[in-house]
Formats: C-alpha cells, sequence, structure tokens
C-alpha cells in the first residue's frame, strides 16, 4: 500500500456535505444502483450534461417537498435469507422477532415489470426522485435512528413515508454536482419506528483530465475485525433479497467489458449491513440507536474486504470502516449505542 499523506488519514465519522462531496470524486457512479427503487433511470436519450442551466435548476428545486408513501409487512423470509447470507447462525424468526439494524433495506422493494428495465438492470423509468439531467449518480451515505421503544419485528404492517427535503447545487472543477436530501420515516402500528436520512449525489460523467483525490489509507488495529470475502454468490445473494437487478454487482462479463470496471462491484449497502452485524457480533446484547455512514471508494470482489471496529472507552460509540486488500479505506461510520 502506499503512504498516505496526514491530510488524508482516517478521521471519524463527520455529518458535513463537504466529506460528501470529497467521497464523490472518489467513488463516480459505482453505487449508483443502490438508490434505484427510490426514482428513475436518468439520461436514457443518451445526452451527457456537465453543467445545469438556472432554468433547469429552478425545476428540480420544485420537487422539494415531494412526498411518496409506501406500505409493506415484515415477513420472516427474508429475514432468514439475509441470516444466512451473512453467515450467522440465527435462531428462526417468528413474529415479533426484532428486524435486526438496517434490515428494513430487504423490504418496500421496487417490482417494475420486466418490459420496463433498461439493458443494465436499471429501471426505464420512475416518479419519485428529481429528472436530474447528470448521467451519474450514487448513494454516499445516510444517516438513521431507532427509537428503542418501538423496535421493528417479523410480522409488523409498515409505512415508509419519504420526503425530497433539500435539492443542493454545487459547481466543482469537474463539472456540476446536485445533493439531493431524502428523508424516510418508517411506522408500524405503535407509530414511529425508524428516522433514515439518505444523501444522493448526481454529477457529470468523467472526462480526461478530471481531478482524481488520492486515496485514504484505513487506520490500523481494530479491536474488532472481520474479513470478508465478498465473491460472486455473496453478491448475487444480496442482490436477490433486494431484488437489485444492477448488473454490475452479478455479470462480471457486463460491468467489465461494458462499464469497464475491473470487477464485480460490493453494494454499499451490503458494506454498511456487514459494518453493523459487526458490532451485533461483539456486543450482540446492545441497541443500535443511530447509525451515520458514508461511502468513500468502491470495493470489488477480486479481494477480501476487512470490517473494523473500535469501540469507544465508554461503550457508548463504536467507530466503525471497511478498507480493500491494499488498506484503503472504502467505508467509515459510527454505531451509538444505547
Amino acid at each position: 500500500m502506499q503512504n498516505a499523506t496526514q491530510e488524508n488519514k482516517w478521521r471519524p465519522f463527520e455529518k458535513s456535505e463537504a466529506l460528501v462531496l470529497k467521497s464523490v470524486i472518489a467513488l463516480n457512479d459505482v453505487y449508483d444502483d443502490d438508490i434505484k427503487h427510490l426514482g428513475d433511470k436518468n439520461m436514457q436519450n443518451g445526452t451527457d450534461t456537465r453543467s445545469l442551466t438556472a432554468t433547469t435548476l429552478t425545476q428540480l428545486q420544485n420537487w422539494t417537498g415531494k412526498t411518496e408513501t409506501l406500505a409493506d409487512d415484515i415477513t420472516a423470509a427474508p429475514v432468514r435469507a439475509l441470516s444466512a447470507t451473512l453467515d450467522r447462525d440465527d435462531a428462526l424468526p417468528v413474529s415479533g422477532t426484532a428486524l435486526p439494524p438496517l434490515w428494513h433495506w430487504l423490504y418496500f422493494l421496487p417490482q417494475h415489470r420486466q418490459s420496463e428495465i433498461g439493458p443494465d438492470g436499471h429501471a426505464k423509468r420512475g416518479g419519485f426522485l428529481p429528472p436530474v439531467p447528470l448521467p451519474r449518480r450514487m448513494w454516499a451515505g445516510g444517516r438513521l435512528q431507532w427509537l428503542p421503544e418501538n423496535p421493528l419485528a417479523v410480522g409488523d404492517a409498515v409505512r415508509r413515508i419519504s420526503c425530497i427535503e433539500s435539492i443542493t447545487h454545487k459547481a466543482g472543477r469537474s463539472g456540476d454536482l446536485l445533493f439531493v436530501l431524502v428523508k424516510h420515516e418508517i411506522h408500524n402500528a405503535k407509530g414511529l419506528a425508524l428516522t433514515e436520512e439518505h444523501d444522493i449525489v448526481y454529477r457529470a460523467s468523467a472526462q480526461p483530465g478530471d481531478p482524481v483525490p488520492p486515496p485514504i489509507a484505513a487506520e490500523k488495529n481494530a479491536i474488532w475485525q472481520r474479513e470478508i470475502i465478498p465473491d460472486e454468490v455473496l453478491l448475487f445473494r444480496y442482490s436477490a433479497l433486494t431484488f437489485n437487478g444492477h448488473r454490475i454487482h452479478y455479470d462480471r462479463r457486463y460491468v467489465t467489458e461494458v462499464e469497464g470496471y475491473p470487477g464485480l462491484i460490493v453494494h454499499g449497502p451490503l458494506i454498511a449491513t456487514l459494518l453493523v452485524d459487526l458490532v451485533r457480533r461483539h456486543a450482540p446484547d446492545a441497541f443500535i440507536k443511530r447509525f451515520h455512514f458514508k461511502a468513500v471508494r468502491p470495493t470489488f470482489d477480486l479481494h477480501p474486504l476487512r470490517l473494523n471496529g473500535q469501540p469507544s472507552a465508554d461503550g457508548k460509540t463504536v467507530q466503525l470502516w471497511a478498507q480493500d486488500h491494499e488498506g484503503w479505506l472504502t467505508m467509515q461510520g459510527t454505531a451509538e449505542l444505547a
């Protein structure tokens, strides 16, 4: 691994738009599939916009405040399947079994008709997110809060209310960027159970000469560590569980020959779920009340992925991060325990 400068050393998670912006350039569009169930696949006409006009920005701002409400049932089968996928030896879930943190991503899934799917596996169009005329988009991170007095559980009938909280434009050296903040609230029969803020970033296509920031060296010697082999089977199973048809996760010919990546891309939400799972393995009785995370660098299936956790001295927080085989930071986050 190359030496990183001190300013590029890993730091605990900071909730700031500036840090989201830093990770956008490095990540490019490799996690764009992970927001497919919230909106449309833009740029179907093949055009490439690097800047947004004042008129377009005004039109896009009209999406601020737009809401969407979906209903679902927390059934046991997806819980059993994800437990097996994560190589856990959990008891079989029954009605009333608490839903582990981030496993709500198994629900409220897209169900587009086959005729609506494009050649990359994305739905051709949808209606909740603003029609941003920038070709690349990514799930840059998020913040979640669970209520200890009302945990989600198997058997719950749930409702998710989503709202576009803000749309922020920034002009960068490599073109325009648009930050969309989506807030989700998930309710069961007892009321609000989970609040999630979801950071989505749109940007222009990469061009020769665009700035490429240096990678960030991950901290070493974490108290908690686990190594994962993100092979084709793991990625396929997670794609199936989340009804994610994007071919970059399971079609090696497509991802290397069409998209131009070196290997299959590990889902951002899967890495986040594995980080939270690390907490559950080492502190099984703890209740995670908050989790913040930020994607930093893409992860491919060609090499092992290391998960790291460093609990605080008082046991109230855990710094979490993932690193690739070269020691570069790929995701970082913080879990707060009740």
